[in-house]
């Protein structure tokens, strides 16, 4: 009786640790990126490129995915406003049928953004690999992200952290009940950006340089 006593009080103490570091985590992202996202075009200075993080055009059911569009939007109004001269996509490409940067190409040039201006990164497996290769593949060292508010913060953040100047231009959000899974999800993906940092974690693929104009 005393082991399971002892073992539920450790098991108790453990979950309250995490809940505090969860907290902390998310308290600490959005306090560091306060001033550097916004979705406010006005607000956000002149850069070179903007950096789309990816997502799926179409969701489970078959349906369309109104992040992926709402980013979309967010992107052509940046670029439309000329806050920005270049676009880089960036998502996932691990099978021959998943093809996010080329969704997003595709869905920007219909909107009138010449093919030209618009360069794909096909290793953009997470926002980690999207934030560093950016400046690492790409050889930006400053940036407009382009996303929801909850992603452009840990993106920002790790930007920050990666010795990067990065703003975030945020793209509509959607409704609690809808983005209920995402947003609960963001909570744990914030906890890993700090694993990530203190183990160094690196993008998972390298590649050859890519020059922007």
């Amino acid at each position: 009786m005393r082991f399971f006593k002892n073992t539920l009080k450790i098991v108790l103490v453990l979950l309250a640790l995490g809940f505090i570091f969860i907290v902390w985590a998310n308290h600490t992202i959005e306090y560091n990126t306060e001033d550097y996202v916004t979705e406010n075009i006005s607000k956000l200075p002149s850069e070179k490129v903007g950096l789309v993080l990816g997502t799926s055009k179409t969701l489970k059911n078959g349906g369309k995915n109104p992040y992926f569009y709402y980013r979309m939007d967010a992107a052509e109004e940046l670029y439309k406003s000329g806050k920005i001269t270049y676009i880089i996509v960036s998502g996932d490409n691990s099978t021959k049928d998943y093809n996010e940067p080329e969704d997003m190409q595709t869905e920007l040039v219909e909107r009138g953004i010449p093919k030209s201006k618009i360069f794909l990164d096909f290793a953009g497996l997470r926002t980690l690999d999207s934030v560093v290769r950016a400046k690492e593949i790409f050889g930006q060292k400053s940036y407009i992200i382009i996303s929801q508010r909850f992603h452009n913060e840990r993106a920002v953040f790790l930007a920050q952290k990666k010795g990067i100047t990065a703003y975030g231009y945020n793209a509509k959000d959607v409704d609690k009940k809808a983005g209920l899974t995402t947003n609960l999800r963001e909570y744990l993906a914030r906890v890993k950006v700090f694993w990530d940092l203190f183990f160094g974690v690196d993008p998972k693929f390298g590649g050859s340089k890519v020059v922007i104009l």
